[in-house]
Parts: structure tokens; sequence; C-alpha cells
């Protein structure tokens, strides 16, 4: 009679077996291609309770135990203000999928949400320099992050639809106020909709939105709310009716700018035109 394994292994097979093309397979590739962790690194993976960062915190576990480079992990998670429940959710699904996460304390939803404007911003901010100061106390040199492939491809066409530039989103990059202190993205190449396949098949329910100032789309079953980025998410399911490759030739041309095509761009804040060349060519 086959043994039953505990729910937690199952989780973990699950990974190197029935997952490993689109999640374990495409995880390893970006931390190698982008070189995301080097031997020695202790790497606070931060963890807000959503299917993605438990993903990560799962498959950071699984790298550290059998990957070829020897590194330590950190699972930290902050708790920025959240109603009980998502609290209580998100200690219930560390402990059933054996993530030995730390719960920091703070009132950062409770500052954010009392500016009129931006408080979404202020808050990622605010979280962000949280986690980094955690982080580097704990003697971490790394904070990892659970921003995956359609987070890039999002990110990229919000920027050249509403913030008129064309602006990607880095793998990894270095803190500028936390001194020796880098940020990588180990999800870079995972597509959510093999996340949500990962997260159905355990029948996992994980926070959607945990933020007080826009519950109002936490049951809403797909998320979709008013935002930008669900817009543009939108728009790039209906381009896949017609093009199943689109997100992958959006994803493919961050990493094929041709710049001498372009009449501008922008170089450590300082904005270049092709003019400037044009007469030496």
């Amino acid at each position: 009679m086959k043994k039953e394994l505990e729910f937690y292994r199952e989780v973990e097979r699950s990974l190197q077996k029935k997952y490993r093309k689109v999640l374990w397979s495409p995880f390893t590739d970006a931390v190698k291609k982008y070189q995301l962790i080097q031997e020695g690194d202790r790497i606070a993976v931060c963890i807000s309770g959503g299917k993605d960062s438990m993903l990560l915190a799962k498959l950071m576990q699984q790298l550290e135990q059998y990957g070829p480079v020897r590194f330590t992990n950190v699972f930290l998670c902050m708790d920025p203000g959240y109603n009980p429940e998502n609290r209580r959710k998100i200690e219930e699904n560390a402990a059933l999928l054996h993530i030995p996460v730390q719960i920091l304390e703070s009132d950062i939803f409770r500052v954010a949400n009392s500016q009129e404007k931006n408080p979404c911003y202020l808050c990622a901010r605010m979280r962000r320099g949280f986690l980094y100061a955690k982080a580097k106390s704990l003697g971490c040199n790394k904070i990892a992050l659970g921003h995956h492939f359609n987070d890039v491809i999002e990110t990229t066409l919000i920027g050249m639809f509403y913030a008129s530039q064309l602006q990607a989103m880095l793998p990894k990059l270095h803190s500028d106020n936390f001194e020796g202190m880098e940020l990588i993205r180990p999800l870079y190449q995972v597509h959510e909709d093999d996340i949500i396949a990962w997260k159905n098949y355990h029948g996992l329910e994980f926070l959607q939105c945990a933020c007080r100032f826009t519950e109002n789309t936490a049951g809403s079953g797909d998320g979709i709310g008013a935002s930008k980025r669900q817009e543009v998410k939108q728009l790039i399911r209906e381009m896949k009716k017609t093009n199943r490759e689109v997100d992958v030739s959006i994803f493919n041309s961050i990493h094929a700018v041709c710049l001498e095509t372009m009449p501008g761009w922008k170089e450590r804040g300082k904005q270049h035109s092709f003019l400037e060349n044009y007469e030496q060519e």
C-alpha cells in the first residue's frame, strides 16, 4: 500500500514533478540566468500572504535544500495592519506549508491610508523600507520578492500607457537607501496562470488583497477592480485570444531594446536625445 505523504510534502513533490516544467524550471533558470543568488547569501524571503510569495517561499526552501549553491533563507512577513482574519490566514498557510515565517508588526496601513494622495504608492514604499531595514538587522544581504512574469510585462505596458515612458522591471537591483542590500525577483520567468493552477491543484486559499484601502476587491473572485494594472491584465488576456504568444513577445522585447532606433532615452536619471550623436554618424 502506497504511503500517503504529509500535505506539505505533497506540495513540495508537485514542484519537482507535476509542475517542474512550468514552475521549478523557469524559477531555477531565472536564478541562474540573472545571477540572483551567490554562495553565502542570506536572503530575506518576503511573504505578503498571497499566492505568489507563498510559492516563492516553497521554491526558495527547495533550492536551499537541493540547489548547487549554499545560501540561507529567512522568511519574513510584515503585518502592516491586517484585519484578524487575514492575519490568521497567513499564519495557517505558513504552518500548513511548513514555512517558518517571522511576522513583524507595523502600522503602515494606518499611516498610508490617512493620506489623500497616492496611499498605495506610500504604502509600497514604506513596506519596502521596513523590510529592507529588518532584513539587514537580521544579517541578510538580499530580499526576495514574489513579482512574476506577468508583473513584468504589465508594468512595462502601464509605463507606456499611463506614464509616457518605456520602463521595465529588473530581475534584481541594488538598494539606494540600504548599503549592501539587493532586491531579487526569482519568479521573474514564472507565469501567473501556472501559479494559479498549482494553487488550485492543492486546494490552497491565499490572500488576494489584504489592504484595508482596497479590501472591497478581495472577494471578487478574479480580483479585478478599477486599477490600471487590472485594465492592462484584461487587455493582454484579450490580445492572447488572437496571438497566444503576445505576452512572451512583450517580455522578450524588454531584453532586446534597440537604442539606436529610440529618439530619446533616460540613463541614470538624465534625459538623452538621438541628436547628441546624429551628426557624428
